[in-house]
């Protein structure tokens, strides 16, 4: 990292940039740009600038391991300022993990089975906490990614939203990346499948979160309220478009 000053005004002045794309996307959507969180996905980087970036203006940040979790939060406990702060599991969730997770964040957006929720309601339930949950759907169909398909969602809904200990909060899904036509039916689709799902379980499911660094613009168009941002936020080397 750079000096602390010269990283904190560079978190800034991206973050301003990251704004302005985001508004401009609502309002080709006729969107309140103010219905979006800002997620800094602080997977790369220390506390140290996770501070920073909370300088800067950020208040919600995501982690993809449960160690780094732990780090994350320990480290804050240096940054009284940084009270408050919302940290979030956007990574896969394994089983011997949860423990490490339930209680400790805002929001676990990688419920990607029925068989993961159900883990994670008794490991709730055992905490005496509930637990805010998304569940992740691999709307592009990729081999590569988790989740429950489309159909698998809309048939394990039920069930899911009524397993004690959770809170199924909506959706989440990850697109192609360097595909913008596919990234935008992918993000389409998580939409609609939340409508459905809504018609089925008659929870408001008010969260998708979608939409990274090079695709998060589209993912407002398409009704994101949560994108997930690395790069583009704590990268100086990241080039915006």
């Amino acid at each position: 990292m750079e000096d602390a000053e010269s990283y904190r005004a560079f978190v800034a002045e991206r973050r301003e940039r990251i704004l302005s794309r985001l508004a401009d996307a609502a309002a080709r959507a006729g969107r309140d740009p103010a219905e979006v969180t800002l997620l800094a996905v602080s997977k790369t980087v220390g506390p140290e600038e996770v501070a920073l970036a909370w300088e800067a203006g950020y208040r919600a940040f995501g982690e993809n391991r449960p160690q780094e979790l732990n780090r994350k939060l320990e480290g804050a406990k240096a940054y009284p300022q940084m009270a408050g702060a919302r940290f979030d599991m956007i990574g896969n969730l394994q089983k011997n993990k949860i423990n490490q997770v339930v209680g400790r964040v805002a929001l676990i957006h990688s419920i990607r089975s029925e068989e993961l929720a159900r883990e994670v309601s008794q490991r709730s339930l055992t905490h005496d906490v509930v637990s805010d949950v998304l569940l992740e759907v691999n709307v592009s169909g990729e081999e590569s990614k988790s989740g429950f398909s489309p159909d698998e969602a809309r048939e394990a809904a039920e069930r899911v939203v009524a397993l004690p200990g959770i809170r199924v909060q909506g959706l989440m899904t990850m697109a192609p990346a360097g595909q913008p036509d596919v990234a935008r039916r992918t993000f389409c689709g998580l939409r609609e499948l939340a409508e459905d799902l809504r018609a089925r379980t008659g929870l408001s499911l008010p969260t998708l979160s979608c939409g990274m660094s090079d695709d998060y613009p589209i993912a407002v168009e398409e009704g994101s309220t949560v994108v997930r941002l690395g790069r583009i936020v704590f990268d100086p080397k990241y080039v915006m478009a």
